[in-house]
Formats: C-alpha cells, sequence, structure tokens
C-alpha cells in the first residue's frame, strides 16, 4: 500500500505541477491575468522595474511563454530527466519570487492584523510555498533520474 501511494502521489506531484504551470501560463495572455499580477508585480522591490522596460500585457504575456516552457520542460522528465530537472529548478525560483510578493504587498487583514493573511493577496500566494516544495521535490526526483542514465 505504502508503494502504490508513493507512486501516485510521485505523478500526481509532478503532473499537477505541469498543469498548474501551462494553465497559469495560458492565462497570463489575457487582460484579467495581466492586471491581476499588476499590482503585484507594480509593489515588488525585486519586479516594479520591470514595467519601465515592458507594458503590463507584454510583461504578463511574457511571463506566460516561460511558464509554459518551464511546464513543458518538467512534462518531459520520460524522455529528458534532466531537462525536467532544470526545469522544476526554474519553477521553484519563480515561486521564490512570487512568495516575496507577500512581503512587498499589502496582504494582511486590516481588521486582524499580523499574521491573519487577506484571501488576495495573501492567502491567493500562501499556495506558491507548497509549490515551491513540489518543484524542489521534482527537481531531485528528475536530477536523480537522469544521473541513473548517466545523462
Amino acid at each position: 500500500m505504502a508503494a502504490t501511494l508513493q507512486i501516485l502521489g510521485t505523478n500526481l506531484t509532478r503532473w499537477s505541477l505541469v498543469l498548474v504551470m501551462l494553465w497559469i501560463g495560458g492565462m497570463k495572455f489575457t487582460e484579467y491575468e495581466a492586471n491581476g499580477i499588476q499590482p503585484l508585480v507594480a509593489h515588488s522591490p525585486l519586479m516594479s522595474w520591470l514595467y519601465q522596460v515592458f507594458s503590463v500585457t507584454t510583461f504578463a504575456s511574457l511571463l506566460g511563454c516561460i511558464e509554459i516552457v518551464v511546464g513543458l520542460m518538467i512534462a518531459s522528465r520520460p524522455l529528458l530527466p534532466k531537462a525536467s530537472a532544470i526545469g522544476s529548478l526554474l519553477a521553484a525560483l519563480m515561486f521564490v519570487g512570487t512568495l516575496t510578493f507577500i512581503l512587498s504587498t499589502p496582504g494582511w487583514e486590516p481588521s486582524l492584523g499580523f499574521p491573519a493573511l487577506s484571501v488576495v493577496p495573501g492567502q491567493f500566494l500562501l499556495k506558491d510555498t507548497v509549490l515551491l516544495g513540489a518543484a524542489l521535490w521534482t527537481a531531485g526526483e528528475a536530477l536523480g533520474a537522469s544521473e541513473k542514465r548517466g545523462f
């Protein structure tokens, strides 16, 4: 039973991560999503400069392309485990980046104060801690498979 659950969890984690990256990446091409991430990026000391270089929709589309490529890289695990590991590490880096928004975008519920997170962006961003863990795990698993294959 334990081995079956581990195999199921392994596959569900990887393919769910692929689904999240592809779906969210695809959404970045909509005006709705571009405008949705705008306040997060604009408040970020790490990323606000991007709006001096790109328009809101251009940056969102660029980010969407990156997310889709990362999702496809993670999906390549059966054939290209090293590429999958790199994709997972890139996803982890992206999740770390989005988690910094909790520090730079007002996200505390004002009526309750710290540590009560508002629904948006606080609770919306909190899920990225789990996605970060999944990305690191899939990176390690794919890298291990790559080393076993010798490439």
